[in-house]
């Protein structure tokens, strides 16, 4: 049977099924809630972007059909300020254990440690198409919005305590494989294991943490709660305050991690989530939430895909709490978005990949020119083609920029290294080099982006250097052949040529010196000489041995500055 705005014999990827799923778990005709959550405690880094682009295409997929969707995001930046990464003040060790809200941006740009790491994501992501419904955990806990749902938790703590208690054993180990919210409730664990002893106190574990109302860290210890008066008491290890709070009054604490995530999967009503493998593994957050959510909050655990990471340039995966991590912001500095969206749509989330800003980005462009050509035809629909539409567009944004004339971004890039990135002349060369446009606008956004890539990810040793003055030793030390080439060369050498004139010439001046015609096929010796000339000619140019295509560099040059390296 078709799927909704499915057709019979269309192509099924990932995003086909992971949409049925959020739709078996809604029911049919209701809203579909599909989430996504990050903690803006470091650089979103280009990892952490399958958490937000795998549920926009499950949400996209669902608007296709016509089916009433909404994608929620919700920051995590009521989380606690874990450490100071290097390049930070020394200082800010002081707000460790605030909420990430609680913590001044040290660049001082803006508002909050939170907002300085949220604002670029959310270019990004504007840019990419993705547009999200955004939740602030400190605005939900501190506006009371889980009042209610903290109450039931706290009451129902001993069934909660059972739950966990079923899983500890099993529960990740804070390293490598731990997610940021994995290793603060291990961490939690530890210390309430510590602070309860072995008779597992239902104190030490209890599932609300607060704020310390003096100092503002989380450093406190449960000492006592008064089911009847909702008092909590505490005691911070950080300041020595001895205080309460009263959780049906106050709002300076939140639920632990692995109460918290179900609680807002009830609250929210949430159909689909992706999570890393981090939280699926046993004794892990969705493990248990799969049985909190529908004893505690009577809510069934929504669908979910698993994601696997997302590697850059050989590294196995990528951390917020590290420095120098790639981001979205980054990326898109040299991809166009539909292409950035395209990485993560193609592969089913369970896939892990890298993503090489090196000599490889050529060849990504290549492949997806090569693919546009092959979706713009109905007849060759597949998995791959569907990827391709699911990357290009989106509902609200339509189509998403791509340049209206598609210059290859290797001829782009190989022509913005010889000019030094001049706009205007790269536009005029890509113009006799047979993509006729009417102005630079029409070759963007590629263009910018390819003229970033040369300067960003080349590297110098194999940047394109153009000699400054003439190779005087090398011209007087010409061989015979070689003043015959140049002769001709520069005889035949068009003012203001296009790139087929100047092709014939760079190509055609061995074998005239042979006798032969531009026109004629090449000889072996000819080959042989075009060869030796090729290489004078760089030599004479760039000092090398090679570079960009001769005739697209001598348009770069420009015909009075070959002249006059050439010694003409």
């Amino acid at each position: 049977m078709a799927r909704g705005g499915q057709q019979k014999g269309d192509p099924v990827d990932w995003v086909t099924r992971a949409a049925d799923d959020a739709v078996r778990h809604a029911g049919e005709g209701n809203l579909v809630t599909v989430a996504s959550g990050a903690s803006p405690s470091g650089p979103i880094h280009l990892g952490n972007l399958r958490e937000f682009i795998t549920p926009h295409f499950v949400a996209e997929e669902l608007r296709r059909r016509g089916v009433p969707v909404r994608h929620l995001h919700s920051w995590d930046d009521y989380d606690r300020f874990r450490k100071v990464p290097a390049g930070v003040p020394a200082e800010w060790a002081d707000h460790i254990g605030r909420p990430l809200t609680a913590v001044p941006d040290p660049w001082e740009c803006h508002d909050s440690w939170a907002a300085h790491f949220k604002a670029p994501l959310q270019e990004s992501l504007r840019e990419l198409g993705v547009e999200m419904e955004e939740v602030s955990q400190t605005e939900m806990y501190t506006f009371g919005a889980y009042r209610d749902q903290v109450l039931l938790a706290v009451s129902r703590r001993a069934d909660i305590e059972a739950v966990l208690a079923q899983h500890r054993t099993k529960k990740v180990t804070a390293g490598e494989d731990a997610s940021e919210q994995e290793a603060a409730d291990l961490a939690d664990s530890v210390a309430n294991e510590d602070a309860g002893a072995a008779d597992a106190d239902a104190i030490a574990r209890f599932p609300y943490r607060p704020y310390c109302r003096e100092c503002g860290r989380d450093t406190v210890t449960t000492t006592a709660y008064d089911d009847a008066t909702t008092t909590l008491s505490y005691t911070c290890s950080s300041c020595g305050f001895e205080g309460t709070t009263d959780l049906s009054t106050d709002t300076d604490g939140k639920l632990v991690w692995k109460v918290d995530w179900p609680m807002r999967w009830a609250f929210e009503k949430v159909d689909f989530e992706p999570a890393g493998r981090d939280h699926m593994t046993p004794g892990s957050s969705y493990t248990v939430g799969t049985e909190i959510a529908p004893s505690i909050f009577d809510w069934r655990a929504p669908a979910r895909v698993i994601y696997a990471f997302v590697g850059f340039a050989g590294v196995q995966k990528m951390s917020s709490s590290a420095g120098g991590v790639p981001t979205a912001t980054d990326a898109l500095r040299v991809l166009e978005a539909p292409m950035l969206r395209w990485l993560y749509v193609r592969r089913a989330p369970t896939q892990a990949f890298d993503i090489d800003f090196g000599p490889a980005v050529v060849r990504l462009y290549d492949e997806w020119d090569a693919l546009g050509r092959k979706a713009a035809d109905p007849e060759k629909t597949d998995v791959a083609t569907l990827a391709w539409h699911r990357a290009s567009s989106t509902a609200a944004a339509g189509t998403l920029p791509t340049p209206a004339v598609p210059v290859p971004f290797r001829t782009l890039s190989s022509v913005a290294d010889v000019t030094a990135g001049s706009a205007d002349l790269i536009s005029r060369i890509i113009e006799s080099s047979g993509f006729p446009h009417d102005s630079v606008d029409d070759l963007q956004p590629r263009l910018a982006k390819a003229m970033q890539w040369t300067a960003e990810h080349v590297p110098a040793a194999e940047r394109t250097t153009v000699r400054e003055t003439p190779d005087t030793d090398r011209l007087a030390a010409l061989s015979e052949d070689e003043e015959l080439w140049l002769r001709i060369f520069l005889d035949r050498l068009p003012d203001g040529g296009d790139l087929d004139e100047v092709t014939a010439v760079v190509y055609g001046t061995p074998k005239v010196a042979r006798g032969l015609g531009f026109d004629d096929a090449p000889t072996d010796q000819v080959k042989a000489d075009q060869k030796d000339f090729f290489r004078l000619l760089y030599h004479l140019l760039v000092d090398a041995d090679r570079g960009p295509r001769l005739p697209t560099l001598v348009l770069a040059l420009g015909t009075e500055r070959v002249r006059r390296l050439l010694g003409g």
